[in-house]
């Protein structure tokens, strides 16, 4: 006889397809097909489907993959469309922004950030799109619109990134350009050039939530596998009738964290810590350049940080990318 494991589970126990709670007809149909997928089944539910898209959903993909298009089509040009050339140095390609001579140029010349704004435009399209399917599906299920308002959070951050801000900087090339290593540099480039974004206190909230949902979710993870022999994994019956998991769990943590969150309270933890992360990060980006020009001399204005004029001499101003 296989034994129960814990974190995976050797036993997969499939039954008819489970095609979910029946939802009046709003239109388009959702599909009956289902398919059973082991490997899925070793780290979650095996079944895939059924897959319910709408004019969201597709529309969504559609504009997803013209952006995919448009930077991989200019990533490829930029190595004269060479495949190997294209594979070996994908970390370090990009799509760049508008030159700042263009401003806010609705449509500059494509090789000149032409293409970054079409790609940023399906992006966002689509990122939105998807946002309104998730609030739909919600709905549609009965369920609550939490879901949305996590992802809600995380487009905030992106919209700040790359059109929030460059609108109130009065340029394009002031957004993030489409590239990995680019990315990164544009990252440490934009943190030297307002003083450090270490002492952005925005900054420095949207670690401390970073970290602290990774650490809540960790967690609470590891309580529930550890008590899901005595029925843990059943969060909303213990959550109602507290049963020997719940309690094992909560003295648990009284003697390991001093304070115990309840089986319902940890989610409401872990949530608001993943959505203020990229909620002050995205408050954060916003300041820089728009209210604060440094963050260090801030930091010693309000004293954030010691002020130690020998810690290293007055860095300039990076002059703008011709």
């Amino acid at each position: 006889m296989a034994t129960y494991q814990n974190i995976f589970t050797r036993v997969q126990i499939h039954g008819a397809p489970d095609l979910g709670v029946p939802i009046p007809s709003r239109g388009s149909r959702r599909g009956t097909a289902t398919r059973v997928v082991h490997l899925f089944g070793m780290i979650g539910d095996a079944q895939v489907g059924p897959i319910y898209l709408g004019w969201t959903g597709v529309t969504s993909i559609v504009c997803g993959i013209i952006a995919f298009e448009i930077i991989g089509l200019n990533m490829l040009a930029s190595v004269n469309w060479d495949p190997i050339r294209f594979v070996r140095e994908l970390f370090w390609l990009q799509l760049a922004p508008p030159l700042p001579q263009h401003g806010l140029t609705i449509l500059p010349p494509l090789k000149e950030g032409g293409w970054w704004l079409l790609a940023g435009f399906f992006l966002t399209t689509s990122i939105l799109l998807w946002w309104v399917r998730t609030y739909n599906r919600a709905r549609a299920l009965g369920m609550g619109t939490h879901v949305a308002w996590a992802f809600a959070s995380a487009i905030w951050l992106y919209l700040v990134l790359g059109f929030i801000r460059p609108l109130l900087m009065g340029s394009w090339s002031e957004a993030v350009p489409f590239g990995i290593f680019p990315h990164l540099d544009w990252t440490q480039n934009f943190s030297l050039r307002y003083g450090n974004l270490f002492y952005n206190p925005f900054h420095a909230l949207s670690i401390a939530f970073l970290y602290g949902s990774a650490l809540l979710f960790a967690m609470h993870g590891a309580t529930i596998l550890a008590v899901s022999r005595y029925g843990g994994d059943r969060e909303i019956e213990q959550i109602v009738d507290r049963g020997t998991a719940s309690e094992r769990a909560a003295l648990f943590w009284r003697w390991t964290m001093g304070f115990n969150a309840t089986m319902e309270s940890i989610h409401r933890w872990a949530w608001w810590f993943a959505v203020l992360c990229t909620l002050t990060g995205g408050i954060g980006i916003l300041l820089s350049g728009t209210a604060v020009d440094n963050w260090y001399e801030w930091a010693i204005k309000h004293k954030f940080a010691p002020s130690d004029p020998t810690m290293w001499p007055a860095t300039p101003v990076p002059p703008a990318r011709p």
